[in-house]
């Protein structure tokens, strides 16, 4: 048992910084901060981090414009009625959300104490770090290749 719980906690310490990265970027997600919408421009670094999340590329998207002549254009639709996107998502979309957002929060929280437990619980402390390094480093590096 002593070994099963070692190998659960150095596979903890190496996984636990793209855990950490991907609660937070999802978490970003949830409420569309990645995209622009309205008035809202996303800053580079959060558009590039989602773009992580979803398609392993930390790079911008290009933006998509409308053409000139689309721009002022108005959609034929039936006067009165609500149009879809103005009416936002329903009441369980909005509750499921906040609580993924709850659910991300947890997973960070619940993450990052299990990496203290196992930094500072370790018999071999220095195996510790150096696999908080390495899995650390490996996505960082491989995600600019």
């Amino acid at each position: 048992m002593q070994s099963i719980r070692t190998w659960h906690t150095y596979i903890g310490i190496l996984i636990a910084p793209s855990v950490l990265f991907f609660a937070l970027t999802g978490a970003l997600q949830l409420f569309s901060l990645h995209e622009a919408h309205d008035s809202y421009t996303p800053p580079a670094l959060v558009e590039k981090l989602a773009s992580l999340h979803k398609d392993q590329v930390f790079a911008l998207k290009e933006r998509e414009h409308e053409p000139e002549s689309a721009a002022g254009a108005q959609p034929q639709d039936h006067p009165g009625e609500p149009k879809e996107e103005d009416a936002g998502p329903s009441l369980g979309t909005r509750l499921l959300k906040w609580f993924f957002l709850i659910v991300a929060a947890g997973l960070i929280a619940s993450t990052s104490l299990g990496l203290w437990m196992g930094l500072t619980h370790l018999r071999h402390k220095g195996v510790g770090w150096w696999l908080l390094l390495v899995g650390t480093i490996i996505p960082v590096a491989l995600s600019f290749f």
